[in-house]
């Protein structure tokens, strides 16, 4: 079936879709989905997006590779996105971050729909996805963030949907060692909240009826 706009619209607006089902297949063993009740005031909130465009006759996915030396979520995979500012929504930050880090342009840019949003227990943060497709229906011009951005990987989506891509492995974080799912992009690791969130995305392009 080919991945055109109105499909993955389909895919975003599914009756029933059991989210949390789909976020399970990716979710490291020791992680909460729920904020702790003893934490006072509220959490951060962010906007990411998922920005797809055709390329080489298939829908490709952006990612951007956190620089090695940062001081928080060195060289993890991610999507582009980041913190909710004051006086904006959290898919304006997914928009203004995504322009920020890897150069597409908000204007170039329109917003199919929205993921469920997830819980990081870690940094308290509340990430809300957006899944965005680039107008034109060419590939765009990328221009990465030079000190945040050490490189922007090109997916096709075909390659995610594959299950062999979804490996299980141990992974270092922080101070120790843990057994955690990830998928392999080419010798990346994409696991965390951004491989929670891509799971439920793929599994809604399995699930959507065909035309």
């Amino acid at each position: 079936m080919e991945l055109t706009t109105a499909v993955i619209q389909r895919a975003l607006s599914l009756p029933n879709f059991d989210a949390h089902a789909a976020h399970y297949h990716m979710l490291p063993t020791d992680r909460s989905r729920q904020r702790p009740p003893e934490l006072s005031g509220h959490p951060r909130v962010g906007g990411v997006l998922l920005l797809l465009y055709p390329h080489l006759q298939n829908t490709y996915l952006a990612l951007t590779r956190r620089r090695d030396d940062l001081n928080a979520h060195a060289g993890q995979i991610s999507f582009p996105g980041g913190r909710q500012e004051s006086g904006e929504t959290a898919v304006q930050a997914a928009l203004r971050e995504t322009e920020e880090e890897i150069g597409v342009p908000s204007r170039k840019v329109t917003v199919l729909g929205e993921l469920t949003s997830i819980y990081i227990p870690p940094s308290d943060f509340e990430v809300h996805p957006f899944v965005g497709w680039v107008n034109g229906g060419e590939r765009p011009f990328f221009t990465p963030e030079a000190r945040e951005v050490a490189e922007i990987l090109e997916v096709p989506i075909t390659h995610l949907l594959d299950p062999n891509t979804r490996e299980v492995g141990p992974h270092p974080v922080r101070d120790a060692v843990y057994t955690v799912p990830y998928y392999n992009v080419y010798g990346h690791r994409v696991w965390g909240a951004t491989a929670i969130i891509l799971s439920e995305f793929l599994e809604r392009l399995r699930l959507v009826p065909a035309e």
